[in-house]
């Protein structure tokens, strides 16, 4: 993520319950374990912005998160990562961004770049099973949507060439890369090397069941005191017509954003691309669009116009990273938040906003476990804000100060669905049928969805009531068709109900309400 200024709140829960009748079908006061059919006309009453996403970054660049170092057995890695994702669902989150490109590499079986090194500590070699494949599949059972995580344009953390594997592109194509600094990194300015990450995703997007695409901060890489990044060549090759290098670089990256936002949604129009950007666009000095803020610049350090791509709508999200404590001089964080919520009013891009976990225990502002719990109540303050994301999930595990706890106990105290995709349009799934609840099991007819939400209301309600999106029990994947509720209190009285939920996140219909009362303990 950002380097120079580190790494990555959640709006609270619109309260709104409707209670919506159905005339002439079913008694409300049916006995435990009743039948309910599906409730025709009755719709979910909640609104874009009552759901939220609620993510959580998962590093795998230098063993950051996952898997903690290299040449850990497989079932060590499997265990480290479903450890990762049952924390986060105990803390309500809904969504994961895992790292499965961090360095011209893979996490899965390319044709075209080799297997990580973070994987075996070797580069090239195989971990001897398909890690993206198991990443995706383990999030799935747990309702977390997956977004595979990529970074563009750097080729190695280190300097040295013959540290890649033989048949690396990099390695093939040495005029393709640059040193800089004590790294190596693709030159954005190459055909050949946007043709190679274009291919490079689209290969992800078409083999494996993910939900998004995720870039973080790195284009060009981050500018370094008295040293250019060396593309000379290339500008005098490819720059023609522009009135300057800084103008090309962006062109260069913008070309990158627009065509891998065509090519991603005319594959799969559900998988969403969204990019995490460094917190500060420009600055109000250097342009009147700009925030009222005193900090690096991405739109002229890294060459990154994210303002534009949100206007053109090139991308579904956008989760800048406002890693900076409410009151900071130079980058405010209530300053950038009404900044960047100006920015997606009137599109379809939605607002989630990067946390900085890294920071909390580490000196003024973040020494108070409550800090970024203020981020997430002001963030409630503005509806463009669509979620909250965390950096990252070492932690979040951590929890230093009780910051992760205090953001449960705060914000994400029931679980949330995730926002429908921003491109939505067309017909809402089918409910799922023949719901029943009977000894803490709640049981239905699936209606072929990509997953279902189970909602579970404290009384016995209207058997067709639309469920307040605060009675949220669980999401659980398409093939489940069966739940049982451990936490349902003996003795007490609970009606439940049960949506379809497509790729898109769109919602069906809810099933007519079941009523249970709890038994045993």
């Amino acid at each position: 993520m950002g380097s120079s200024i580190a790494k990555r709140s959640i709006a609270a829960l619109a309260a709104v319950a409707v209670a919506a009748g159905c005339g002439g079908h079913g008694d409300p006061s049916a006995p435990s374990g009743a039948k309910a059919a599906e409730c025709g006309q009755v719709t979910m009453a909640r609104a874009d912005a009552q759901r939220q996403t609620r993510a959580m970054w998962i590093v795998s660049v230098g063993n950051g998160d996952w898997p903690t170092r290299p040449g850990l057995s497989a079932a060590r890695q499997q265990a480290e990562y479903r450890s990762l994702l049952d924390m986060a669902v105990r803390r309500n989150l809904n969504t994961v961004y895992v790292q499965i490109r961090p360095a011209a590499d893979a996490f899965y079986p390319s044709p075209y770049e080799p297997w990580s090194k973070y994987l075996t500590g070797k580069q090239g070699r195989s971990p001897g099973y398909d890690p993206l494949r198991f990443l995706v599949d383990e999030a799935h059972k747990r309702g977390l949507e997956f977004h595979a995580w990529f970074n563009p344009y750097r080729v190695s953390t280190g300097p040295h060439r013959d540290s890649l594997a033989p048949g690396n592109p990099a390695r093939r194509h040495p005029d393709w890369v640059h040193r800089y600094g004590d790294a190596l990194w693709y030159d954005p300015g190459l055909p050949q090397v946007r043709d190679l990450v274009e291919k490079v995703v689209l290969d992800v997007v078409g083999r494996y069941d993910i939900d998004g695409v995720h870039f973080d901060d790195y284009f060009y890489p981050y500018p370094l005191p008295g040293e250019e990044f060396p593309d000379k060549a290339t500008f005098k090759k490819y720059g023609t017509g522009f009135k300057s290098v800084a103008d090309w670089r962006r062109h260069n990256v913008d070309v990158l954003v627009q065509t891998l936002s065509g090519r991603i949604h005319q594959a799969k129009p559900w998988v969403r691309f969204g990019i995490s950007p460094f917190g500060v666009w420009r600055n109000r000095s250097e342009d009147p669009n700009g925030s009222a803020t005193h900090a690096l610049q991405s739109y002229d350090e890294i060459y990154a116009d994210t303002r534009k791509w949100i206007k053109n709508d090139w991308i579904d999200y956008v989760a800048p990273q406002l890693y900076w404590p409410i009151g900071f001089g130079a980058a405010d964080y209530r300053t950038l938040v009404a900044w960047w919520a100006r920015q997606v009013a009137g599109t379809r891009v939605q607002l989630i906003i990067g946390q900085a976990g890294y920071q909390v225990g580490h000196g003024g502002p973040w020494n108070a476990t409550a800090e970024l719990s203020r981020h997430l109540t002001l963030d409630a303050k503005y509806p463009q804000v669509t979620g909250e994301a965390l950096f990252s999930a070492t932690d979040m595990k951590q929890d230093r100060r009780g910051f992760a706890s205090r953001l449960v106990r705060d914000h994400f105290g029931r679980p949330a669905v995730a926002p429908a995709s921003p491109r939505t349009a067309g017909t809402r799934p089918s409910a799922p049928t023949r719901l029943e609840a009977k000894d803490r099991r709640v049981s239905w007819q699936g209606s072929g969805a990509a997953a279902y939400a189970v909602y579970r209301s404290p009384a016995k309600g209207p058997a067709c009531a639309a469920p307040d999106p605060r009675d949220l029990l669980t999401v659980v994947p398409g093939p489940t068709t069966q739940i049982t509720d451990h936490t349902a209190k003996s003795g007490q009285v609970y009606t439940y109900y049960v949506t379809a939920l497509d790729q898109r996140r769109r919602e069906s219909p809810p099933t007519r309400g079941a009523h249970m009362t709890a038994r045993g303990g």
